[in-house]
């Protein structure tokens, strides 16, 4: 099998780089200022409605939002069905947990009323997601438009891409430096988990199925805090009980806040991603930093950017993908 020589690779990298540079570039504020200029009152007004009913929404509707761009980027593929021909990512198990697709779907639905064919799935569900955390008392940050719909959609590549809830350090930053992201924006993203619950089966491996060091099995993980670990039991009662949900940040999983950080500190991460944090030195000082509670705005600051980083992750542009009538379908 020939091998490509060192320049032409360099070179193939290049073009690589520059094509997704290009793709960022075409990514404007005011994208729709002449085809759809009320766009962001739009989804605004709709999400104020949607979380004002039901605001535990708020995480979900986030968590929708990092579920898409980690799979082949920011192109609404996590929102298409599953056909006969081909399971969909919606449908991966790290997904099966996912919720707000009927409000993506509502929002959309106000914007063909409005602009029919105009706006992108992709673009709504990352309004909605930086309304979202608007809307939960956490900051406000541009989001600058134009990404296309995927034409795509594979639960095999959101098995294989997603960061996983058990992940450590090492394997985390692996995945988002394939995505352009760095240990800031892993440790600063993390902070999205002041948003939301979850489910038992997703951090009771924590409680049940831990190994401790002379082999003896069903211990609780030791890097989890004990008396957390004792509420967390009482609440899961076996490694598949989904009859119960836990909170990601106790007491405030409705309001984005600092507290998670305060929460990690104290050893109290609900996932082994967050146990995880306080194991690099970068990330620990972080969290530590944030935990004190006298860098709010610096947190905000950042989660802004990387939110904007993120949203940035793999757009489609121009004429390439579509834009769909209906997020859950292809046209």
């Amino acid at each position: 099998m020939a091998t490509m020589r060192p320049s032409l690779l360099l070179f193939a990298l290049v073009a690589v780089l520059a094509a997704r540079s290009a793709a960022v570039a075409q990514l404007e504020i005011g994208f729709y200022s002449k085809t759809c200029p009320q766009v962001e009152q739009i989804v605004r007004a709709e999400m104020v409605k949607i979380i004002a009913a039901a605001p535990s929404l708020a995480g979900p509707l986030l968590r929708l939002h990092f579920h898409d761009c980690f799979v082949n980027g920011c192109d609404a593929s996590v929102l298409l069905d599953s056909t006969k021909q081909n399971v969909a990512e919606k449908d991966a198990k790290p997904n099966k947990s996912l919720r707000g697709f009927g409000s993506v779907e509502r929002v959309k639905a106000k914007l063909e009323a409005a602009c029919p064919g105009v706006v992108s799935c992709a673009d709504v569900l990352t309004l909605m997601s930086r309304d979202a955390v608007v809307l939960a008392n956490g900051p406000n940050w541009p989001v600058a438009l134009g990404r296309r719909d995927g034409r795509a959609s594979s639960a095999k590549e959101a098995s294989a891409e997603l960061p996983p809830a058990n992940g450590d350090v090492p394997l985390l930053a692996k995945i988002f430096a394939s995505k352009g992201l760095d240990l800031k924006d892993l440790v600063v993203l993390s902070g999205a988990h002041t948003l939301g619950t979850a489910h038992c089966p997703s951090f009771a491996d924590r409680l049940y199925n831990a190994t401790g060091e002379d082999g003896a099995y069903g211990l609780v993980d030791p890097s989890l805090d004990s008396e957390y670990a004792d509420k967390l039991r009482f609440k899961c009662k076996s490694l598949d009980d989904r009859s119960k949900l836990s909170e990601m940040d106790p007491g405030s999983f409705k309001t984005f806040d600092t507290s998670y950080y305060g929460h990690v500190a104290k050893r109290r991460g609900l996932f082994r991603s967050d146990a995880a944090l306080l194991t690099d030195d970068t990330t620990r000082d972080y969290v530590q930093r944030v935990a004190t509670g006298k860098f709010d705005a610096d947190f905000f600051k950042d989660f802004s950017e990387s939110m904007i980083k993120m949203g940035n992750v793999g757009v489609l542009t121009g004429a390439e993908g579509e834009i769909r009538k209906k997020c859950h379908v292809l046209n």
